[in-house]
C-alpha cells in the first residue's frame, strides 16, 4: 500500500520541471509602456535639427489639433521599416512631429531624404532627456497627443502598414 508513496518526489519534481520549462519557453513580455499616457506632455523645448524646420516645444501642442510625435533616429533600423507608415499617416491627413534621438543633423537629412519626410517639426535630442521624460524606452516610438496637448497612446516600435488604420482612428478620437 505504501508502495506508491515512492513515486510521489518523482511526480513533485517532473512537476516542478514542468513548470520550470513553461516559464523558460515563453516569451516574457518586455515592453516597457509609459507612465506618460493620459498625463500632460511633459515641459521642454528643443533646438531645430534641421534648417529648414522648426525645433519642437511643448508650446506646439494642445492647440486643439491632434498629433502625432514620434521618437526617431536616423541610425534605427526599425525607423526605416516605419517611414512608408508614417508617409502614409502623413498623406491621411495625420500631422506628425518628431524628436530625433542622439543624433546629427546632416544623418537625419540623409535619412529623409533617403526614405521621405512626414515631419512638420523635427526637435533635437541630443541627450534623451526629452525621449526619457516621455517614457520612451527606445525607437522608434509614436505618441499620440490630443487636442489638449495630452498623450493618450503610445505605439511603440514601428508602425507597420496593417496598424495605420487603428493610428488614424486614434487620431479622430483624440480631437
Amino acid at each position: 500500500m505504501k508502495r506508491w508513496l515512492i513515486w510521489v518526489p518523482f511526480v513533485v519534481f517532473v512537476g516542478l520541471m514542468w513548470l520550470v520549462a513553461g516559464q523558460l519557453l515563453a516569451p516574457a513580455d518586455r515592453t516597457v509602456r509609459s507612465a506618460m499616457v493620459d498625463q500632460p506632455l511633459p515641459t521642454f523645448a528643443l533646438p531645430a535639427n534641421q534648417p529648414d524646420k522648426p525645433g519642437l516645444a511643448t508650446a506646439d501642442f494642445g492647440q486643439g489639433q491632434p498629433r502625432l510625435l514620434n521618437v526617431f533616429a536616423s541610425w534605427c533600423v526599425p525607423c526605416i521599416a516605419e517611414a512608408p507608415q508614417l508617409m502614409a499617416l502623413k498623406q491621411a491627413g495625420a500631422r506628425i512631429d518628431a524628436v530625433a534621438v542622439r543624433d546629427t543633423p546632416a544623418n537625419v537629412a540623409r535619412f529623409l531624404n533617403r526614405y521621405g519626410d512626414p515631419y512638420e517639426r523635427i526637435g533635437d535630442d541630443k541627450a534623451s532627456q526629452v525621449q526619457l521624460a516621455l517614457g520612451s524606452s527606445g525607437v522608434p516610438e509614436t505618441f499620440v497627443i490630443d487636442g489638449k496637448g495630452r498623450i493618450v497612446a503610445q505605439h511603440i516600435g514601428e508602425i507597420r502598414a496593417d496598424e495605420v488604420p487603428g493610428i488614424l482612428a486614434m487620431l479622430r478620437k483624440a480631437r
